[in-house]
């Protein structure tokens, strides 16, 4: 069996000939011409398709295909110039109809003509590569009826002036559209295209290019935007029910140009109703049709951005360089935070949150916040009285919300050392006081700062809350050592380590002498207890009680500085003190001295103190008594120091002066840190490298750092290159 060929088996045809009637092939398609009169005329009941099949068949078999295909083409042609004629003679609304009408019957007939010639469609069609017969009557439809002369422009005229009454608030068929347009569709898409959608777009651009106009000239912005939205909701309804998918993109865009795009800038600057105005008013809904509308068209949302962007520059400049704004820092501050969170609703509610505003908001709030250079003095001064008193009854989560937002401002800080400068006073301040309202709040906050800049930042600020706790611990071991003094005067004393807390220089003062005598008491026990330290009082950072008795036997207790303290108990020995025999005695500096004596004689209702003359300064020939006649509802009577809230001018230069000292050695730090992994770097790579590097502390200014780089050349930290003066080596 192997050794033997593969034989490919063949059928061969008969090898008689067989002979066919010469009339065959006319008889056989005047059957098939009158099944097809019959078919168009509906009256294709009475057809018997099985023979009709049968014959199509056999004259394809017998090489008659030819006779067969264009026999149908003419007779299929002839009909539809009929149909065309009956098309035609149709009036007014019934013109589509009738159209309508005539297509499905077409399709109809069709599909029957094709099941009789199944047999040409499959095996002379592909062979002769001629059109297949459902192709081929969609062609012939396509030719005779909708491009015929007097159908082409009349159809297109028509659905047309259809479209223009829907637009104009008429209701018009939308079945029949549907029907009229599928059709159009199933002749091929250039079909569609040329003869309905191409001039479509051109006709629906005239329209609207015509009523954009109209609108702009009689609607504010917000109206224009509703008028815009509709027309596009309107063109996407219109695609859903009988336009081609394909088209929503291209209608989308002739509305999108002829009424956004060309009126873009019209529209954000328009007076009392533009984008400005809206922000100003809090127009949510106007903002977020805008943004949804303009982020269709190219440049639309950059056009938004940059006019928001411009106006909240200009608002904040306006805000922070205001002098009457800058007189209370409280207020400012929570101008910044209340501007900040009206921008922050727009972008949630308008803008979808979208990043690129997030990040447009941001830089503005950089930008202005660091014009003002106070701006880190009043965050922290801000920071201070909600701490003291502005977060009372507040509930945990507030507290968090507040101090988050203040995080926030402060990340927009470029001098974050300036704040840490001011923050470390105030909380001092608050700390020894006992005015903070929570240690949670003083805490959170701490950790906020340390997560933001690192533990560097926030160690001395931990520093000053262990010093309390260990002064607390202190202060009873003290009292559990010396029994005896449980009748006199009470001694608080805080223990600062020198390092952690704002320096102060240590000022001399007179203290009375049952206070002396106590202080010399905890200042043995303290260094009997620790070796190797050294305590210098700061009487001008404490406070006291003492109780009083006044004119008609009023009793009260007052609350005041030691240095008011050591004023006060010098009237306990004299009835009347001149100016100069009260610093005489007490040796308070000059300043702190009339803030103290000012603060007791001159301010209504703590004035436990008269003096002569009766003015609002101190001079240096005043003369002080206790004013008999003091009265207050209340038994404890708080006598603050007359104190500016904000710094002044000397006392600001001198904060500047300091956090210009600080900065130096984190300068020369930065500037050898980098220069040891780099070895060697050019002058203008070390600037871009140090103010990178310390660009979370502070903005280095480049002055000063060529002046640090300069003093480790003095200390041989770092060479000059010989050739190349601009190059610096790291010497190890």
């Amino acid at each position: 069996m192997s050794n033997q060929k593969k034989r490919n088996f063949q059928i061969e045809a008969f090898k008689h000939r067989v002979v066919v009637d010469p009339k065959y092939a006319d008889k056989t398609w005047k059957v098939l011409e009158h099944a097809i009169h019959e078919i168009y005329n509906h009256n294709a009941s009475g057809l018997s398709f099985e023979e009709l099949y049968r014959n199509a068949y056999n004259m394809v078999l017998h090489k008659f295909g030819e006779k067969l295909y264009s026999g149908l083409v003419t007779t299929m042609t002839s009909h539809l110039k009929e149909i065309s004629k009956s098309i035609e003679a149709a009036q007014g609304g019934m013109f589509l109809e009738e159209m309508n009408r005539k297509w499905t019957d077409h399709n109809k007939a069709l599909q029957m003509i094709r099941d009789i010639l199944m047999y040409m469609d499959r095996t002379y069609i592909p062979s002769t590569q001629k059109t297949p017969v459902h192709e081929l009557g969609l062609n012939l439809w396509r030719d005779n009826i909708i491009r015929s002369s007097k159908i082409q422009t009349r159809l297109l005229n028509t659905l047309l002036e259809l479209v223009l009454r829907e637009r104009t608030g008429e209701v018009i068929n939308r079945g029949l559209m549907r029907n009229i347009i599928k059709m159009l569709m199933d002749l091929g898409p250039s079909v569609y295209q040329e003869d309905f959608e191409n001039p479509f777009l051109e006709v629906s651009a005239e329209f609207y290019r015509g009523e954009s106009q109209k609108f702009i000239e009689c609607c504010d912005c917000g109206d224009y935007l509703k008028k815009a939205e509709r027309r596009l909701n309107e063109e996407l309804d219109r695609v859903t029910h009988y336009l081609d998918a394909r088209s929503e993109a291209k209608i989308t865009n002739v509305v999108e140009k002829e009424m956004i795009a060309n009126h873009m800038l019209r529209l954000v600057h328009m007076d009392n109703s533009g984008l400005v105005n809206m922000l100003l008013d809090d127009k949510y809904e106007d903002l977020g049709r805008m943004y949804n509308l303009f982020r269709r068209v190219s440049n639309g949302l950059s056009t938004i951005r940059e006019v928001m962007t411009s106006h909240l520059r200009e608002t904040g400049k306006q805000l922070v360089t205001d002098p009457e704004r800058l007189k209370d820092p409280v207020e400012f501050v929570q101008r910044l935070l209340d501007e900040k969170d009206k921008y922050d609703s727009i972008i949630r509610l308008s803008f979808s949150n979208d990043k690129t505003f997030l990040n447009a908001l941001n830089s503005s709030f950089e930008f202005f916040i660091n014009l003002n250079n106070r701006s880190p003095e009043f965050i922290s001064l801000f920071v201070d009285d909600k701490l003291r008193k502005g977060l009372k009854g507040v509930s945990e989560e507030d507290v968090e919300i507040i101090l988050d937002k203040v995080m926030m401002l402060f990340r927009y800080l470029q001098e974050k050392d300036v704040f840490e400068k001011y923050y470390k006073q105030h909380l001092a301040k608050r700390l020894l006081s006992g005015k903070t309202v929570s240690d949670d709040a003083e805490r959170s906050l701490i950790v906020k700062l340390k997560t933001e800049c690192g533990y560097q930042f926030t160690s001395k600020l931990e520093g000053m809350f262990t010093d309390m706790k260990t002064s607390q611990d202190t202060m009873q071991g003290f009292y559990a050592s010396h029994p005896e003094l449980g009748d006199g005067p009470t001694l608080t004393v805080q223990v600062l380590t020198t390092g952690s807390w704002p320096t102060q220089p240590s000022v001399t003062c007179n203290l009375p002498s049952e206070m002396s005598a106590l202080c010399e008491k905890f200042r043995s026990y303290y260094l009997g207890t620790h070796t190797g330290r050294r305590l210098s009082w700061q009487t001008n950072m404490g406070t006291a009680d003492i109780k009083a008795s006044f004119g008609k036997g009023q009793k009260h207790e007052l609350n005041v500085s030691t240095y008011q303290m050591c004023v006060l108990m010098l009237f306990n020995n004299a009835e009347r003190l001149s100016y100069k025999e009260i610093e005489q005695a007490t040796e308070i500096p000059t300043v702190d001295l009339k803030r103290c004596l000012q603060s007791m004689a001159c301010v209504k209702g703590k004035n436990v103190l008269r003096k002569e003359p009766m003015s609002k300064d101190i001079g240096e020939d005043d003369a002080f008594f206790v004013n008999d006649k003091f009265t207050s509802k209340l038994y404890k009577v708080k006598i603050g120091t007359v104190v500016a809230q904000k710094e002044s001018e000397p006392e600001k230069q001198e904060t500047r002066q300091r956090v210009e000292e600080d900065r130096k050695p984190q300068i020369e730090a930065a500037i050898v840190r980098i220069m040891k992994s780099r070895r060697a770097l050019d002058h203008n790579n070390i600037i871009s490298e140090v103010t990178k590097q310390l660009q979370s502390r502070f903005l280095a200014n480049p002055t000063e750092i060529k002046k640090r780089i300069e003093s480790l050349i003095e200390r041989d930290f770092l060479e000059r290159d010989s050739i190349d003066r601009k190059l610096y080596r790291y010497l190890a």
